[in-house]
């Protein structure tokens, strides 16, 4: 089958563990015919995004469903001296068997993900290097996991100013953006799923204070740079840490394709994209 003629890009989206979504949002659009030309991801989004790009979805796929409460305590390796709560090198660990150390530039698959400059507040690109080092400063979530030394820079997360980058996307190339934003459900969503006092605790205010910024955020860059489609996986009774309840997100992230399939269709009968069926 030819090439299409204009380029289709995925753009995943910040959210923890909610970003498991992304996996049947991905499965979904495959099932669909639609296979992405490139794909740009923030903190969760990069980390499924670089296993996508790397070919390595299936695997990955596979030991996300396998993990088990227990299992994700054993990766929160505490050491407040790390410069974050969770040190992160079980889990890089774990990470390293799904995901090799093949550079960003020669993957068959473009990539990119996002990270926020600790000192100046810069949205930086990572677009070239180790795609496991361009994750592990993408999904580095202040006072979680500790920032990452990358080129005089110290990286974090970078949900912090771009949760959803349909910008890098598009300047990857991308003449159609499909974006997947786990934010859309997210306000209030901590108070709901803790049934709180009349008067919330310190940290009940603090979290909720958070997703009201990150969806603030993430509605404000989607305003100022839309992308063609917005899948939009209902996931808020997920919590950061619910990484043991995958099956949940990623049956989400299918549906939620499901309801722009209209959408979809549309997409491509207007860009001229040629629907592509064969694998991921």
């Amino acid at each position: 089958m030819s090439a299409s003629p204009h380029r289709i890009g995925l753009v995943l989206g910040s959210g923890s563990a909610r970003g498991w979504a992304h996996f049947g949002v991905i499965r979904a659009l495959a099932a669909a015919g639609i296979r992405p030309d490139l794909v740009a991801g923030t903190s969760i989004g990069a980390l499924v995004g670089a296993a996508y790009a790397l070919g390595m979805l299936d695997p990955f796929e596979e030991w996300v469903r396998s993990l088990t409460g227990r299992d994700v305590v054993r990766f929160l390796d505490v050491d407040p001296r790390s410069g974050g709560l969770i040190k992160g090198e079980r889990l890089m660990a774990a990470l390293r068997a799904d995901a090799s150390r093949r550079p960003i530039e020669e993957l068959a698959l473009p990539f990119a993900a996002v990270a926020t400059d600790l000192r100046t507040g810069e949205e930086i690109w990572l677009r070239n290097g180790p795609a496991i080092d361009a994750v592990r400063a993408s999904i580095a979530l202040p006072g979680l996991f500790p920032p990452v030394e990358r080129d005089g820079r110290l990286l974090v997360d970078g949900g912090l100013v771009n949760p959803v980058p349909v910008s890098l996307a598009r300047a990857m190339g991308a003449q159609a953006v499909i974006a997947v934003d786990l934010s859309s459900d997210m306000v209030g969503s901590f108070l709901r799923r803790h049934a709180p006092r009349p008067v919330p605790s310190p940290m009940e205010v603090f979290v909720s204070s958070m997703q009201v910024m990150q969806v603030r955020i993430a509605r404000n860059r989607i305003a100022a740079d839309p992308p063609n489609v917005l899948v939009a996986p209902r996931v808020s009774q997920l919590g950061l840490l619910d990484f043991h309840r995958a099956a949940e997100a990623i049956d989400e992230g299918r549906h939620a394709v499901e309801r722009v399939a209209a959408q979809l269709q549309e997409l491509v009968a207007s860009q001229g994209f040629e629907p592509r069926t064969n694998g991921l």
